[in-house]
């Protein structure tokens, strides 16, 4: 009898595990398909980075992009569910399936992130930045400015790109993409 519970025991283990490490790589695969949609809109990147905000203090930063058009600064979030919210509103609101809950407007966030990587890139540099919700949010009433859906990103960043962007790089952005290298560091808040 205790062979056969040893043998279930067994078996019970390896289906857990199998199960753990199916749903291990998935979760892996959807992480490297969303930095590489990421990566394909810019020139170079940094990932989950840190900068001074230069008073003692730090900003964690999810991607930031060199693109034609200038430096971009992204703030990743996953959201699932109908999102409400708008770009003077103090909280936003989440509605799916299995609750509502509400989060603090990320935009506060991105624009104090966009200040310090301006800052740091200098004025001459178009600086801007994009709350990027993944494809499982959607907002029924709206985006408010700032924000995006990861399967628009492509579009959004190319749009109005400039003309002259390879003037652009070489003359403006190159150096301040190296400043912006030089000021970050590895975060120890990785999400990705």
């Amino acid at each position: 009898m205790s062979v056969w519970l040893l043998l279930g025991s067994a078996a019970a283990l390896l289906i857990a595990g199998t199960i753990w490490l199916a749903m291990s790589l998935r979760v892996r695969r959807r992480k490297r398909a969303l930095i590489e949609r990421i990566q394909s809109v810019s020139l170079a990147h940094l990932q989950d980075v840190i900068v001074s905000d230069g008073n003692d203090g730090w900003f964690h930063l999810d991607f930031v992009l060199l693109t034609r058009r200038g430096i971009v600064v992204l703030d990743l979030r996953d959201v699932a569910g109908m999102i409400f919210g708008g770009e003077q509103m103090t909280e936003w609101t989440v509605m799916n399936k299995q609750r509502r809950f509400t989060f603090p407007n990320p935009l506060n966030t991105l624009y104090d992130r966009l200040a310090v990587v301006r800052s740091i890139a200098g004025e001459d540099v178009p600086v801007e930045g994009r709350v990027v919700f993944s494809d499982r949010g959607q907002f029924p009433k709206g985006q408010p400015p700032s924000v995006t859906l990861l399967a628009l990103l492509a579009e959004t960043i190319s749009q109005d790109a400039e003309s002259d962007s390879q003037d652009l790089i070489e003359g403006r952005l190159q150096p301040a993409w190296e400043r912006i290298q030089s000021a970050a560091t590895l975060s120890p808040l990785r999400r990705l």
